[in-house]
């Protein structure tokens, strides 16, 4: 599942719960799945009306918003592997003492000290937020970019295309529409990320293929569909069993 607008668009009490309510529905920011209101929903013998079966969802689908939030790629939450470590800790409510015991770093003053330095990144990230959101009000010529996909294996400028961009490099390679074929795999990054990307719009979500069903599907698309199988898995827009023996679409 991809990080998408949906999830951009919303503020910030809204990303903390995870959800966000679209007339009669409710949201699953982290994934996309909806509750309608007036629907009760079954799960484990207890019965949820659709605002508290998005809590439940959350808490058992993706453990928790954080913990969804501080999976996310380094180029899209800031955070280095050692700053993710520390708020991973921090968020189990233990103390500098035992953080700094189990991380064997310094000491349980040098864990105070990057407690500051992440206080210290909070208050600049709300400083640069306000900023971007005064430079809204003026800029007018800023492109709309296309939302880079939550499971994407390395996040750089290959992924800065706007979505002028991507449609009309979707139009270079469907010539009869996205769900059509193709006529040739680009090797350009830029383009090769476009066209996998509407590729594996060809499966459903949480849905196990056997590797001939995987086959099958891509052979529609192209002809070297061993290629694309290898850079759909490659690009983490697919994952299978290491004996190949199923797979699935990541998100």
């Amino acid at each position: 599942m991809e990080v998408t607008e949906l999830f951009w668009q919303a503020n910030l009490d809204e990303l903390k719960q995870g959800y966000v309510r679209e007339g009669h529905y409710f949201t699953c920011l982290l994934c996309g799945k909806r509750a309608e209101s007036g629907i009760i929903y079954p799960e484990e013998g207890v019965l949820y009306e659709a605002e508290k079966y998005m809590h439940y969802h959350i808490q058992h689908t993706h453990q928790s918003v954080f913990h969804y939030l501080i999976g996310l790629d380094k180029k899209l939450t800031g955070l280095t592997e050692h700053q993710n470590s520390l708020l991973k800790l921090f968020f189990e409510g233990k103390s500098d003492g035992e953080i700094q015991k189990e991380m064997g770093i310094g000491s349980a003053s040098t864990i105070r000290n990057h407690r500051f330095g992440l206080k210290e990144k909070e208050r600049q990230a709300k400083v640069f937020l306000a900023m971007m959101e005064l430079l809204k009000e003026k800029d007018q010529y800023a492109p709309a970019f296309v939302d880079i996909h939550k499971t994407a294996t390395m996040v750089d400028e290959r992924y800065n295309v706007t979505q002028e961009e991507y449609n009309k490099i979707v139009k270079k390679y469907f010539p009869e529409g996205p769900s059509g074929a193709i006529t040739t795999f680009s090797q350009q990054e830029k383009h090769k990320l476009v066209v996998l990307r509407e590729i594996a719009k060809h499966f459903e979500p949480e849905r196990r293929y056997k590797e001939k069903e995987v086959n099958e599907i891509l052979e529609v698309v192209y002809h070297d569909y061993v290629t694309v199988r290898r850079y759909l898995i490659e690009y983490g827009f697919l994952d299978r069993k290491e004996d190949g023996s199923q797979y699935w679409l990541l998100g």
